[in-house]
């Protein structure tokens, strides 16, 4: 279920180019303790977007999930492969969220963790409507992004409402509850929480806050 292709034609624009950048000089980008899984029964259809290098999906491996786990980034794409190496229950496919190569109500379950974040508020307006299109009837949708809490908020060049652009060339959009809510206009929210916690960074206390919600078809 590993489709790899050999040239990356789809224009996914700058953001494509900055995380494939960062994979390729850093490698594991993402590490330490996942969060914790629903639990959604064995043998679910499960699609995970923005993978990279897979760290949610070391965790799905152990659930006897169908795991699909979707990025754009071909260097992210390649550690993930190694994640799921010799795996009969997943596999990983090179793609956009905004145009996903899946059919119509697909998957039980969707997990789209800091994802649409990095994108733009047209890019966020696509992937929601093809995560509800690849969604199948009372599938779930799980969210995680950061909030307008977290300490980062306002850090780098603004480029939209609450989007701020880093050196780096990665942009990231912080969330109110209020626009979680109705970010998925084709689904049902079900739960929805800000989640915060302190990180130390050199000395200093910094406050990181995301967004949790699930949403349901």
């Amino acid at each position: 279920m590993t489709n790899l292709p050999d040239q990356w034609t789809m224009d996914t624009g700058n953001a494509r180019g900055a995380w494939d950048a960062d994979y390729a000089r850093k490698g594991r980008l993402f590490s330490g303790a996942p969060h914790p899984l629903p639990p959604f029964p064995a043998g679910s259809r499960v699609l995970e977007l923005g993978c990279g290098n897979g760290k949610t999906l070391s965790s799905m491996l152990a659930t006897g999930w169908q795991v699909t786990a979707v990025d754009f980034s071909y260097h992210a794409a390649i550690l993930a492969l190694k994640v799921v190496f010799a795996s009969p229950l997943a596999g990983i496919v090179l793609a956009d969220t905004r145009h996903l190569p899946f059919p119509d109500a697909l998957f039980d379950a969707v997990f789209t963790h800091h994802v649409l974040g990095h994108m733009d508020g047209a890019g966020r307006n696509l992937a929601a409507r093809e995560l509800s299109r690849v969604m199948k009837p009372r599938g779930m949708l799980c969210f995680r992004d950061f909030s307008v809490q977290d300490f980062r908020f306002g850090s780098g060049r603004l480029t939209e409402p609450g989007t701020f652009l880093r050196g780096n060339g990665i942009a990231t959009h912080y969330f109110t509850v209020d626009e979680v809510t109705t970010l998925f206009p084709c689904l049902s929210c079900e739960s929805i929480r800000e989640e915060a916690w302190t990180l130390r960074v050199r000395g200093d206390s910094h406050v990181r806050s995301e967004i949790v919600a699930s949403f349901c078809k």
